[in-house]
């Protein structure tokens, strides 16, 4: 099936976020003084600018206190603004930027194995390969009610929905409600994922909440259960 490549989000917003996931897991804690700019942005492998723009965002949602002359220190806040907030898929071992490889999008009548929500009887449906890092670790359906929109292309999505939605369409979620179960891979499937067969598949049911709390998509995601788990905080 042909794939696009989506709007990659700028560097220091991938920084911004892969550090923001890890302050919300516990990885990096309240009060914990992080690495000299200069050894913070060679571990990382990019340049200190491009640190230092990463590290201004999260100071401007709250989770970086800067002290003059000691250093950068973690703030926890749980409620702070990142586009990865709710994604709960993680690697077993090791970690990784979410990336996603559309597979296709159209827009759809709604059919009935999807729950009534929205305000349109039509819908765009966004087929994607999901990535963590450099592994295929997930598949997504996702159900967008067409009054959100006219039409879509390819070229204004972005790796995160939600920031797309925010940036481009003018919304954006608040909230989602996810339900944890098995399922069979669906029949759409690329035909190499995922690259050990597995029998059966996580399988995620997510309805998700605009910020007028109305329901803007519904979304179905399958897991490789061999390399990813649905972890979900609070």
């Amino acid at each position: 099936m042909p794939t696009s490549t989506p709007v990659r989000m700028p560097l220091h917003l991938q920084i911004s976020s892969m550090l923001t996931r890890e302050i919300q897991a516990g990885v990096l804690v309240d009060g914990e003084k992080l690495a000299p700019e200069r050894q913070m942005a060679a571990q990382l492998n990019i340049s200190v600018g491009t640190l230092r723009k990463a590290l201004l965002d999260l100071d401007e949602k709250g989770m970086l206190k800067r002290v003059h002359g000691s250093g950068n220190y973690i703030h926890h806040r749980v409620e702070a603004e990142n586009i990865y907030a709710l994604f709960r898929l993680e690697l077993i071992s090791g970690s990784g930027e979410p990336k996603a490889q559309i597979i296709d999008i159209e827009r759809v009548p709604k059919t009935e194995d999807i729950p009534e929500y929205g305000q349109s009887d039509s819908a765009f449906r966004f087929r994607r390969l999901r990535m963590i890092g450099d592994v295929p670790a997930a598949l997504e359906e996702i159900w967008l009610d067409a009054s959100y929109a006219h039409s879509i292309s390819r070229s204004e999505v972005s790796d995160s929905m939600y920031l797309f939605y925010k940036e481009q369409l003018g919304f954006w979620i608040t909230r989602a409600d996810d339900h944890v179960s098995v399922a069979d891979k669906p029949a759409w499937a690329p035909n190499d994922w995922p690259p050990t067969p597995t029998s059966c598949f996580g399988y995620v049911e997510r309805l998700s909440r605009d910020q007028r709390g109305q329901v803007a998509e519904f979304s179905r995601t399958w897991f490789d259960p061999s390399t990813v788990r649905f972890v979900s905080r609070n």
